[in-house]
């Protein structure tokens, strides 16, 4: 929740482009995906597609018709846990009834913002807030402790801006007019559907984007917030509460977790330093207007079609998406992520093999027995530190296809029907008071590291998580191209082996090499091992740094963690498959191009750019094969050609 974990991009796909050595030679990736490119069409309501997307788009296809036939009747859910995701996607989809209720389900909730007069009303408020969806200028969240992770710690976060990053409010940043002139349009339609004059919906969105921009002032960016570590600044709770004058945050998160918390991790000191400066006595109405505007830009995509529709203007704004979802797909996937676990969990039961997750865990074993030589070949590791590296990757836990069990929070979410006086509204705000409640429970709780917490089987990505050790590879990936028992072991190889090494990597990547094996941070890694690897990864930054795409340049910085995590997924991927006596060179990277063709909106890869830990998929795909000696012996790439790297500019870190 709010210490983001490392994730393998969500971008790249199959093609049947022309393959032919010659257009490899000068670009890899449009060599392999060329002829795709030129005919692909990104869907209306969607800002990309290609491979990662395509695959993401199959699923949707599959889910909806297995759960259409449940919606009317013809099929039973098999689970009670199912059933409730049923009945939920069915008050999703009674776009009469939320049209006939309008916006009066939020209304009572508004009344009490309102009714707000002061800091001290305010201070009543706090925890009741974050239960009931307005959100919080103080987000706080139970999460493990990044030195100790067996237990859980309470940590506060900045709040969300409205814009991307912070770097889009720095003089002279063309996209933030616009996007905002986005923002207060559609928040002006929402606000006007909640019942507010324009004069005062007009008042309100003066003072929370005025708000808006003293948070920004005073919040990490993307680039420093990617630097895990330097999230880790604990505070005992009086100390927390000294931060504010007007609000007594000591008590706040004594309240919340029924004094059961005896420290703070802020992950965004910066923030909180200047929090008298930001919350004052004085702009008591521009903290509730915030809230007022939090609260209905939460809410709407739950009331009305046409709020549901009107909601999602900014988002489409930001991603280049040309039309909200259909009806019945908005209901699905409202539905689906106030369910994902339960929804992942039937879609990896029915649809992945048993013969396919047990081929792929070799696939994490061999990988991990090549990094595991790796490490110990080692030649500028010391001994105590490659010692301590292969201690990590022992105890490393490897999740393949689905999680054995599902998180009980979920069997709290028992539907009130329509029947009964239920609106999706109502039901959505109750659940989420549980997830808020559940989380705070957690602090009492020592961490499960079996529990999968970021993805579920339906998604079409990976994740490595330092602060437990462990690797998932949700069922949706192992498909093809990045998996199938029909493609040949050096394609395989190029694609889903790359990504398992590629996670496997993060435990040694810029963030990961500073947790142990049990993902507490502390100082492994001998002085002189550590110098000579930022060095290494000073390399990987000024690689990147700079290249352009899309109107925009990479942030050699922000994406450091991820091309470590490619360079060494890839090369170590390309190890294991050489062991196969029928490895193909040419059929292991043109796979690995194949699986970052991405086609996407310019404002989508603009987007990225500013806020993405991953570097583009085109680079990720040419840039990574140019790092390898391999490559150039596969399709005779020479001095002139425009894959061409000069040797000592080619970078090896794994």
């Amino acid at each position: 929740m709010l210490k983001e974990k490392i994730t393998a991009a969500l971008a790249g796909g199959a093609s049947s482009a022309s393959e032919g050595t010659a257009a490899i030679k000068d670009d890899l990736y449009l060599g392999v995906n060329g002829d795709w490119l030129k005919t692909a069409k990104i869907p209306d309501d969607k800002p990309t597609t290609g491979g990662f997307a395509d695959l993401a788009d199959n699923i949707e296809k599959t889910l909806m018709k297995d759960f259409g036939e449940m919606l009317d009747g013809s099929v039973e859910p098999n689970n009670v846990l199912l059933a409730n995701f049923i009945a939920y996607y069915q008050l999703a989809a009674d776009y009469d009834a939320r049209d006939q209720a309008g916006f009066e389900p939020v209304k009572p909730l508004l009344a009490k913002i309102s009714a707000l007069n002061g800091y001290a009303d305010l201070q009543k408020q706090l925890v009741s807030f974050a239960k009931e969806g307005v959100g919080s200028i103080f987000g706080i969240g139970v999460a493990p402790d990044m030195k100790d992770t067996k237990h859980n710690v309470l940590w506060a976060e900045s709040p969300s801006l409205i814009l991307p990053d912070t770097t889009y409010y720095a003089d002279g940043n063309e996209a933030a007019p616009k996007l905002l002139t986005v923002f207060r349009s559609m928040m002006m339609k929402l606000l006007a559907q909640a019942g507010f004059e324009e004069a005062e919906a007009t008042t309100i969105l003066d003072q929370t984007i005025a708000l808006d921009a003293k948070f920004a002032a005073h919040e990490k960016s993307s680039e420093e917030m990617a630097d895990y570590p330097k999230q880790y600044n604990p505070q005992t709770i009086a100390e927390f509460g000294t931060h504010s004058t007007v609000l007594d945050l000591a008590a706040y998160v004594n309240d919340a977790l029924a004094g059961r918390a005896n420290k703070v991790i802020v992950s965004d000191p910066k923030f909180y330093d200047a929090v008298n400066e930001i919350v004052t006595a004085d702009n008591f109405a521009e903290v509730k207007s915030w809230l007022i505007v939090s609260a209905v830009r939460n809410a709407a995509s739950t009331l009305t079609d046409d709020a549901r529709v009107i909601s999602g203007e900014y988002s489409r704004a930001l991603s280049g998406s040309k039309a909200a979802f259909n009806p019945q797909k908005g209901a699905f996937y409202l539905a689906y992520h106030q369910f994902r676990m339960v929804v992942g969990d039937y879609y990896a039961r029915k649809y992945f093999g048993a013969k396919a997750k047990a081929d792929v865990m070799k696939m994490v074993h061999r990988m991990i027995n090549v990094y595991k030589q790796r490490l110990t070949n080692n030649d500028w590791l010391s001994e105590s530190t490659r010692k301590q590296a292969v201690v990590k990757l022992d105890t490393l836990i490897p999740n393949v296809g689905y999680p054995d069990k599902i998180n009980p929070l979920y069997a709290q979410y028992v539907v009130k029907s329509a029947a009964d006086g239920g609106t999706l509204f109502e039901n959505a705000a109750r659940f989420h008071a549980i997830a808020v409640q559940n989380n705070f429970d957690e602090i009492d709780h020592e961490v499960d590291r079996t529990m999968w917490q970021d993805m579920d089987p339906a998604m079409v990505n990976a994740y490595y998580d330092p602060s437990s050790n462990i690797i998932v590879f949700p069922a949706a990936i192992l498909q093809a191209p990045f998996y199938s028992l029909k493609q040949t072991a050096s394609e395989n190889f190029g694609g889903i082996g790359a990504v398992i090494a590629h996670e496997i990597s993060h435990a040694f990547d810029n963030n990961g090499a500073q947790f142990d094996e049990y993902g507490n941070m502390h100082d492994w890694w001998e002085e002189k091992d550590l110098a000579h690897f930022k060095e290494l990864t000073q390399a990987m930054i000024d690689e990147f740094d700079g290249l352009e795409l899309a109107g925009s340049k990479v942030n050699g910085k922000l994406v450091v963690s991820e091309n470590v995590a490619d360079q060494g997924g890839l090369s170590c991927a390309l190890e294991a498959a050489k062991e196969d006596a029928d490895f193909s060179a040419q059929e292991f990277f043109k796979n690995w191009g194949k699986v970052w063709c991405m086609k996407a909106s310019v404002e989508y890869q603009q987007l990225l750019l500013s806020i993405d830990v991953h570097a583009p998929a085109k680079l990720r795909a040419n840039v990574q094969a140019q790092n390898l000696d391999d490559f150039y012996t596969a399709f005779d790439v020479k001095e002139g050609d425009g894959m061409w790297l000069a040797p000592e500019k080619r970078v090896h870190i794994w």
